[in-house]
């Protein structure tokens, strides 16, 4: 079995550079901590990065999990290959352009591109964004899926991720005590659904609500409460279409012998508590 043990970064191609930096930094209220010729790397929390945006095709999106060593990583190799997946090993020059001793990348079985690394970088200093957005850390990322019982159990068999609760066909997995740091949405294409970022307080996510309003930018749902995870959120359209999410309060889930998943209907009140409904094609179905 792959041992996930943190979802680590998100890379995602743009062909426009400048508005990515902007939006990333000035209206979600990411770090820029590096630039390389061609890519711009974002920190939210106390890694070196979290996002990197990099010239290219807007649909080149890749997701990382960290795995424990060199060892479990050739593990994992072995074993996806095994399973006729096609494995990348990766370099030491994408290593290094990915901050990470060393990786290799794969696609699930809808096609979304995975990273698996080993020792990803560390800044050694605070998160300090240029808006006080309360972040706090990237948390989880919402996938595609065109088979959601069929990437479930890549994510449960493969992996050592574990259902928290259902919404209709879509599970929400935690690999560790957090509620959930990967949620599959089923649709018709391959990508990343969503890309979250905890906040500090149920204030923070109605403050940039606001901000964000007073800027012109596209809210796709809430403010509201999932009664999942009982987090407070706001969903909100970033660059090339791409959906980011805030949250608070999201729950743990500690006794992992006691808890039992929960099915929720495939509606907005299966998404929501306070009734917010939402402008999301996945959230529909």
């Amino acid at each position: 079995m792959i041992k996930l043990q943190d979802v680590c970064y998100v890379r995602m191609g743009t062909r426009d550079m400048e508005g990515a930096e902007f939006f990333a930094n000035d209206y979600l209220g990411l770090e820029v901590d590096d630039r390389t010729k061609g890519g711009v790397y974002f920190k939210s929390d106390e890694r070196a990065h979290t996002l990197c945006y990099f010239e290219g095709d807007p649909a080149d999106q890749a997701v990382a999990f960290v795995v424990a060593s060199d060892a479990e990583l050739d593990q994992a190799a072995a074993s996806l290959e095994g399973m006729k997946h096609e494995v990348h090993v990766g370099t030491p020059e994408e290593a290094s352009l990915r901050k990470v001793k060393s990786f290799i990348a794969f696609n699930d079985p809808t096609g979304n591109r995975i990273e698996l690394v080993v020792r990803p970088e560390h800044s050694g200093r605070r998160y300090h964004g240029t808006r006080d957005a309360g972040i706090t850390g990237f948390s989880h990322v919402g996938l595609c899926t065109t088979d959601a019982a069929r990437d479930e159990a890549f994510w449960t068999e493969v992996c050592n991720a574990r259902v928290s609760d259902r919404i209709g066909d879509a599970p929400l997995l935690r690999i560790d005590e957090v509620h959930h740091s990967i949620a599959l949405f089923p649709t018709n294409r391959a990508g990343i659904q969503h890309i979250n970022h905890q906040v500090a307080t149920a204030d923070d996510v109605q403050r940039s609500y606001n901000f964000l309003s007073e800027k012109g930018v596209k809210m796709v749902f809430g403010p509201g409460r999932h009664v999942t995870s009982m987090a407070k959120f706001l969903y909100f359209e970033g660059p090339d279409g791409m959906v980011f999410e805030y949250s608070s309060g999201v729950e743990s889930i500690a006794d992992e012998l006691l808890y039992r998943e929960r099915q929720f209907p495939a509606d907005p009140t299966g998404f929501c508590g306070w009734g917010s409904k939402p402008d999301i094609k996945e959230f529909k179905n």
